[in-house]
């Protein structure tokens, strides 16, 4: 091991037994060779099932390598694990923080757990309070935090000692823009002040480009290493960006130039744009190939674009389709519906819990066949406002109307013509992905022959194997899963809640596909995302915090609202859109004279 690497892996395999019988092993971890250095920022990158979660569970010492060699801090995991984890601080992906105790019983908990002296716990309390932002909060209950302050309250559990090497498992999953950027400054400042050793896993590309190396693993391999800069300069010359022209969406134009050219590897809508890339073998794409009126110009290129290269390359390799193109694209549709439809109504809707007002006098509508996103921070109101337009929830007060049904009076009514896909995997994981299809049909009212027909249609359109248990199912796939039981009865509106959490973009662009032809066919798509560029996917969004609507419009307008200081993209238009209206929220409760001065 060299004196500077910090994990030293050869040759390393790590393979569980499968649960079917007569089945071969699950080879997780495949023959890996890595060097990560000491006092840097390491990210883990890969699509589900890569292995980057096992590996980072090597590394702290909770599974024994079936073989090769592993060293952590020097140690050797197989005979040291313990030696190896009184040095290491883990934070796995679903941190165990205990909601019944407060921020500060949390942190003494984890201190005893840790065995921290007493004499140096209040002063490490403090800090690790100071730099989340947890100060003022210390005496509330875990369990009424919001998402973003929970995952910096596991932060700073899991920092109760300093550690000499921390292990990340997708901490920003599941957490707003504003919560994320919080989260990284942390991260970052503890690498800066205390040259901590961290390494992060991450399904955010953005993220992974503030590390000083980034390894992108498959199938318990590492493909590529280096540092976000030379894993770029792979697709210099190949990433461009095109407008939509007039009356077409950015999604139909994405959808055009994936099914009509094969020199494109990869497409994704940004505001009015599109931007694609081309593979190295043709890095010019021939005008003939772009819409009419559309002319491409170059962009410089991001670590998500060398990231979807080298996995298009793999695949290659395997001689499979490129995984932008494995979901059967069609053109988009013209619905024979009429387009100004409108299929949900809100009217001054409120919801209250006690003295507590979730969603205030929010007003909006969602015509048919469109894509809504309903963005905020954690803790925004958007959640609730969303159990409501489900009917999952009653409104205090307020009109309230879904597919031309007042939910206050017929939810039963119209949660028929409803599917709904929620944030966490709620299918039954003991049950066979055929069983859960059949188990949802059957709710949904399907039987005998139609049952069968849509099971069967659903099981291709997602490439679904009817055997294999949904628990056992990597998160794109079990999205997968969730969406066609969602489906199975053609319900009129969808209901997306965070789908794509903690997903990598290989399975985000493949579920953004299938929803753009949900919508193209007429079905009418309500969103909640913490990924601000898939809001470029939306027809319109609405920005909420405190309860409150903040901005309303097209991705296009919600960025001009933000300010030309924010106006370059989603996610920095979202920040300044809230962060501007608590600045004045705070600037209205301050007394006159406090105001002046």
């Amino acid at each position: 091991m060299n004196e500077s690497s910090i994990v030293s892996a050869r040759e390393l395999v790590k393979t569980f037994p499968s649960e079917s019988k007569g089945a071969a092993e699950t080879r997780a971890i495949d023959g890996l060779n890595m060097q990560i250095q000491a006092g840097q920022l390491t990210a883990l990158v890969g699509p589900d099932g890569a292995g980057k979660s096992t590996f980072l569970r090597l590394i702290a010492g909770l599974y024994p390598p079936t073989s090769g060699e592993l060293k952590v801090l020097g140690f050797d995991v197989t005979e040291d694990p313990q030696r190896i984890q009184d040095r290491i601080s883990y934070m796995p992906q679903r941190f165990g923080l205990y909601e019944d105790l407060s921020i500060q019983e949390n942190l003494e908990l984890y201190a005893d757990l840790h065995g921290v002296p007493q004499e140096i716990r209040q002063q490490r309390f403090e800090r690790l309070l100071a730099i989340t932002d947890l100060t003022q909060f210390k005496q509330r209950l875990a369990g009424n935090l919001s998402g973003g302050m929970k995952q910096k309250l596991g932060l700073a559990c899991t920092l109760v000692r300093s550690p000499e090497l921390l292990l990340l498992d997708e901490p920003s999953a599941g957490v707003d823009p504003l919560s994320r950027r919080d989260l990284w400054s942390i991260i970052e400042q503890l690498v800066a002040e205390e040259q901590l050793s961290v390494i992060i896993s991450t399904a955010y590309l953005d993220e992974a480009e503030r590390c000083s190396q980034v390894y992108v693993m498959y199938e318990g391999q590492i493909l590529k290493q280096g540092s976000p800069d030379q894993l770029k300069q792979q697709v210099n010359g190949l990433t461009w960006q095109v407008t939509a022209p007039a009356g077409m969406k950015a999604r139909s134009l994405q959808a055009h130039l994936l099914k009509n050219s094969e020199y494109i590897i990869d497409a994704v809508p940004k505001g009015d744009s599109v931007h694609f890339m081309t593979t190295p073998q043709h890095p010019e794409l021939p005008d003939s190939q772009l819409p009419e009126n559309c002319v491409a110009q170059a962009r410089e290129a991001d670590l998500e674009d060398a990231f979807m290269l080298i996995l298009h390359e793999r695949q290659n390799q395997e001689h499979q389709k490129a995984y932008s193109t494995d979901y059967r694209l069609s053109e988009p549709q013209q619905s024979e519906l009429t387009e100004d439809e409108v299929v949900i109504q809100v009217q001054d809707l409120v919801r209250k819990f006690g003295g507590f007002t979730a969603v205030a006098n929010t007003s909006f509508e969602v015509k048919r066949g469109e894509i809504f996103g309903l963005l905020g921070p954690n803790g925004a109101g958007k959640t609730t406002t969303f159990r409501m337009l489900c009917g999952l929830l009653a409104a205090s007060s307020g009109t309230l109307e879904v597919a031309g049904m007042n939910l206050r009076r017929a939810r039963a009514e119209a949660r028929a013509k409803i599917g709904y896909v929620s944030q966490k995997f709620a299918l039954y994981s003991n049950l066979s992905v055929v069983e859960n299809l059949e188990f949802f049909g059957g709710a949904y009212g399907l039987h005998g022959k139609k049952l069968k027909q849509q099971i069967e249609k659903a099981s291709k359109q997602y490439d679904l194997k009817a055997n294999a248990k949904s628990g056992n199912l990597p998160g794109g796939y079990k999205q997968r899963l969730s969406m066609a039981a969602a489906l199975l009865h053609e319900p009129e509106i969808v209901f997306l809640d965070e789908p794509t959490s903690g997903i990598d973009p290989l399975a985000r662009r493949s579920f953004w596909y299938t929803i753009g032809e949900l919508a193209d066919q007429g079905i009418t798509i309500i969103i909640t995302t913490h990924f601000m560029e898939e809001a470029e996917y939306c027809d319109r969004i609405a920005i909420q915090d405190a309860g409150k609507m903040l901005a309303l419009g097209s991705p296009r307008q919600v960025r001009e609202r933000a300010g030309p200081d924010h106006a370059q993209d989603m996610n920095s238009a979202f920040i300044g859109i809230v962060e501007q209206a608590r600045q004045q929220q705070t600037q209205q409760k301050q007394p006159p004279q406090e105001q002046r001065s």
